[in-house]
C-alpha cells in the first residue's frame, strides 16, 4: 500500500526553495505531497509504512546524464591511477600488479593523467617493459581518448615503425619514428580490438559493482554508453537484463553507438521497467588532454595541431542520416568548437522529427556565435561541471586565454535558455554528483588549494547545479513530466542527505553524506546498513 515520507526538509525542485512536509508514495509513484497530518488523515487506512527522515534533507533522485556505467565498475575493479601523483608511483603499482598476475595475462589500468603527475610525464613503452616484461599492458588515460601500451601489447596488435596512422587516430612516435606506445583516439582500437573481451559474468559483475557504488553516491539512474565496447551486444544487453532482474533497481538509459546501431535495431528487446534506450551515439572529436579535441584554431601549446576529426564532415552527415532513417535522435561527443560547429550545421540540415531533440555532449570549447545558434535548434547539452576542476589550470596553456571566455560556460548556456543536463562522464571523472555540484558552484581546480575560481562569472547557484542532475537529466530523455521533481504523479525516486545542501557553505558539500537512495519507492541504499 502507501508509504509516507516525513520528518525532514523535503525540496520539491518545482521552484527554488520550495519544500513540503511530507510525501505519500504508492507502487513507485508519488500520490500526494503536503502537510504531514493532513496526509495522514486524508489517506488513513492506505498508509502501511512510514519513514521518518529524522531531520535529513530529501530531494528528487539524482541522475547522471552522461556516464559509462560498466566502465565505472571496471575502474573500481582494476588498477586505478586516478589519484597517483608521479610516474614512478605508476610504475611501482604496475610492477606490483605484474608480480601477482600470471605471465601472459593482460594488465589493464585506468585513469592516469599526466597533468596531475609531478613530472607531467607520459610513460614510454620501454618503461612499462621494464616493470612488466611478461604481460601485455594497456593503460587508459583518464579521458579514454588515449592509452599507453607496452611492447608486448604493440607486437600482438602488429603495431610497428611501418604502421600507418588510422583515420581519426595518431600513433605517437619517437625521434627514430618508432611507436612510443602512446596511442590517440582511433589508434587505440588497434590495441582494444585484440585485448581480451570480458565474459558475460565479468560484465555483469562490473555492472553490479558500479550500480552499488552509484547508490552510495545518491544516484538513482544514469544515461550510459556501453553497448559497443565489450565484444558482444548480446552479452552487454544480457548483463543489463540479468542485473535488473536481480532486484538492483537503477534507471539505466542506454545510448546506442553508431557501430552497433544496425544490429541493435534488428534485435528483439524485451520491455524492462529499469532499462530504456535512447539516441545514437557518435564521436565527432577527441579530448583536450591528448590535444585531439577538434578546434578551429591551433593548440596554443602545440601549434602543429588543431586536433583530430574522428570522422570527416561528410561521414558525420551520413551517420546522422542513418539515425534519422531509424527515427533516432543523436547524442554527439563534441568538445572542440569546430566539432561542435560541424554538428550544429548538420543538425540544422537534418533535424530530428517533431518532438525529438538531439544531445551534444561536453560542449566545452565554444564561441559566442555557436551558443547563439544552439538556442534556435532542438538540442540539449550534456555538460560535466567537474571538468572545470580537472582541466584547470592546464587547459589555459592548451587553449590560450583569448579563447577561454566562451568555454566551460555553464552559466551563459543556462541564461541563454539552452537546456542542460549534468553528468560525470565516469569513469573519466568521479561519479559522485556532489563533486559535480561543488565544481559548478566554485569552479576551483583540484590541483590547487588557493581558492581561486576560473571564469567565476560562470558559477552556478546550488539550485541551478542540482537542477542539472534532476530536471535536466529528465528533460534529456523526455521524462520531464515524470521525473526530476517531487510532485504528484512523478516517480518515487529520492536522494536523502545528512545536511541541507541548499544552505551549506560550498566546502561543507564535500563533508555531506548520502543517507538513503530510494528508487521506485524502495530503499536501495541506507548508510550504515
Amino acid at each position: 500500500m502507501g508509504t509516507l515520507w516525513y520528518g525532514g526538509r523535503i525540496y520539491t525542485l518545482e521552484n527554488e526553495g520550495e519544500t513540503v512536509q511530507a510525501v505519500l508514495t504508492k507502487d513507485g509513484q508519488i500520490v500526494a505531497t503536503g502537510n504531514t497530518e493532513f496526509l495522514k488523515r486524508e489517506y488513513d487506512g492506505e498508509i502501511t509504512e512510514e519513514h521518518n527522515l529524522k531531520g535529513y534533507t530529501m530531494i528528487p533522485g539524482l541522475v547522471d546524464s552522461h556516464m559509462h556505467l560498466i566502465g565505472h565498475g571496471e575502474k573500481l575493479l582494476r588498477l586505478d591511477f586516478s589519484k597517483i601523483k608521479s610516474s614512478a608511483e605508476m610504475l611501482e603499482s604496475l610492477k606490483i600488479r605484474a608480480g601477482k598476475v600470471p605471465e601472459g595475462q593482460w594488465i589493464i589500468g585506468e585513469g592516469w593523467n599526466e597533468n596531475q603527475l609531478e613530472d607531467n610525464k607520459i610513460l614510454h613503452r620501454t618503461e612499462l617493459d621494464e616493470v612488466a616484461p611478461n604481460h601485455p599492458v594497456l593503460l587508459k588515460r583518464i579521458c579514454r581518448h588515449a592509452l599507453i601500451a607496452n611492447s608486448k601489447a604493440l607486437q600482438l596488435a602488429n603495431i610497428s615503425k611501418e604502421t600507418i596512422d588510422p583515420v581519426g587516430g595518431v600513433i605517437v612516435r619517437d625521434v627514430d619514428d618508432h611507436p612510443t606506445g602512446y596511442l590517440l583516439d582511433k589508434a587505440q582500437e588497434m590495441i582494444l580490438n585484440i585485448a581480451p573481451f570480458p565474459t558475460l559474468e565479468e560484465i555483469q559483475y562490473a555492472l553490479e559493482t558500479s550500480i552499488k557504488d552509484c547508490y552510495k553516491k545518491g544516484l538513482v539512474g544514469g544515461h550510459t554508453e556501453d553497448l559497443s565496447y565489450y565484444g558482444s551486444l548480446e552479452n552487454t544487453l544480457n548483463a543489463y537484463y540479468n542485473v535488473g532482474n536481480k532486484g538492483l533497481k537503477f534507471r539505466s538509459h542506454l545510448l546506442v553507438h553508431h557501430q552497433i546501431v544496425d544490429e541493435f535495431q534488428q534485435r528483439k528487446r524485451e520491455a524492462h521497467k529499469f532499462i530504456e534506450y535512447g539516441a545514437m551515439k557518435i564521436f565527432a572529436d577527441g579530448a583536450l588532454g591528448g590535444r585531439t579535441a577538434l578546434l578551429s584554431f591551433p593548440y596554443k601549446d602545440d601549434p602543429t595541431t588543431s586536433g583530430v576529426a574522428i570522422h570527416t564532415k561528410e561521414d558525420l552527415e551520413d551517420l546522422i542520416k542513418t539515425a534519422r532513417g531509424f527515427e533516432m535522435e543523436v547524442a554527439v561527443h563534441a568538445i572542440g568548437d569546430l566539432a561542435f560547429e560541424w554538428i550544429l550545421e548538420l543538425i540544422e540540415k537534418h533535424p530530428p522529427k517533431k518532438g525529438q531533440h538531439d544531445r551534444l555532449i561536453h560542449a566545452q570549447i565554444l564561441r559566442p556565435e555557436l551558443i547563439e545558434k544552439t538556442k534556435s535548434l532542438p538540442i540539449i547539452l550534456d555538460i560535466q561541471p567537474r571538468f572545470v576542476a580537472s582541466d584547470f589550470p592546464w587547459v589555459i596553456e592548451r587553449i590560450g586565454e583569448d579563447y577561454l571566455k566562451s568555454c566551460y560556460a555553464w552559466k551563459t548556456l543556462i541564461e541563454a535558455g539552452i537546456p542542460c543536463a549534468g553528468g560525470s562522464d565516469a569513469p573519466i571523472e568521479p561519479v559522485d554528483p556532489l563533486l559535480g555540484i561543488y565544481a559548478a558552484i566554485t569552479r576551483s581546480s583540484d590541483y590547487e588549494n588557493s581558492g581561486k575560481s576560473y571564469l567565476p562569472e560562470q558559477k552556478l547557484s546550488v539550485f541551478e547545479a542540482v537542477e542539472l542532475y534532476t530536471k535536466g537529466s529528465a528533460y534529456a530523455i523526455h521524462k520531464e513530466n515524470k521525473r526530476g521533481m517531487i510532485k504528484t504523479g512523478f516517480t518515487a525516486d529520492f536522494t536523502v542527505f545528512d545536511q541541507d545542501v541548499f544552505t551549506l557553505e560550498a566546502e561543507q558539500l564535500l563533508q555531506t553524506n548520502v543517507v538513503m537512495t530510494i528508487v521506485d519507492d524502495d530503499i536501495m541504499y541506507k548508510r550504515g546498513r
